[in-house]
């Protein structure tokens, strides 16, 4: 103790003090310093948590949020998927009935009109005339009619003998299927009369010429066995 307080040295007295207050402070520091880290406040309360680790309390505020956000999303996705039912009409629109369109039907004689066609009311000696025929439905329906060459029947006259008939020694007739709307006009193909008589037993012979000089004669025609209402009168010169 004497040399701490009367230290012995080359130095001044005061320098010697000084240090040794100096390296006790140091000592002193490091004591408090010690004691600080060994006793701290709050170091009988448990270690801390780990940082990032929630406490129960937490996880259970947390559970009980993720469960009600999983609740609320599961009333959304139901809400979603569950299709939407539409409100019963009380007084519902029948659907419309179809109607098919019916088949034309086979033409009433009755409504037929057939008129006898030639190209010319006088001709010509050599000129042979063109003839054909016209055929209208006066009905108010379509119909139809078997209108071919196996049908047509024309017959040429002059007083009472029967000059010509297309039907002697006939070949290659044929059936054509005609509609007729209601109204409709048609017209045959023309063809042409050689101006000789025919008979069905000269069909492989010549046949002898009519007679000319501006004799009259008269078409007539049958269609499906329906008689023309009218004949066509030429003059054959």
């Amino acid at each position: 103790m004497s040399t701490l307080r009367n230290p012995v040295g080359p130095l001044p007295k005061k320098v010697y003090l000084r240090r040794r207050l100096t390296v006790l402070a140091v000592l002193i520091a490091l004591i408090a310093i010690v004691v600080l880290v060994i006793v701290r406040p709050g170091s009988n309360d448990g270690p801390p948590a780990a940082a990032g680790t929630p406490t129960p309390t937490s996880t259970a505020g947390a559970a009980e949020d993720q469960a009600a956000a999983d609740a609320a999303a599961a009333a959304d996705d139901h809400a979603t998927a569950a299709p939407t039912t539409p409100a019963a009409d009380p007084s519902p629109t029948p659907a419309p009935a179809v109607v098919e369109a019916s088949s034309p039907v086979a033409c009433d004689p009755s409504v037929l009109t057939i008129t006898p066609i030639t190209d010319s009311d006088s001709y010509s000696a050599g000129a042979q005339p063109q003839l054909s025929f016209s055929m209208t439905n006066t009905g108010s329906v379509p119909c139809t009619l078997n209108a071919g060459t196996s049908q047509q029947k024309y017959t040429i006259t002059s007083g009472s003998d029967t000059y010509w008939t297309s039907t002697d020694c006939q070949v290659g007739a044929s059936d054509t299927m005609a509609l007729l709307e209601a109204g409709q006009t048609v017209t045959s193909a023309p063809f042409a009369w050689d101006r000789t008589r025919s008979t069905p037993e000269t069909c492989n012979i010549a046949r002898e010429p009519v007679p000319a000089g501006g004799a009259s004669y008269h078409v007539h025609v049958d269609v499906a066995g329906i008689p023309s209402k009218t004949d066509a009168q030429i003059l054959l010169y």
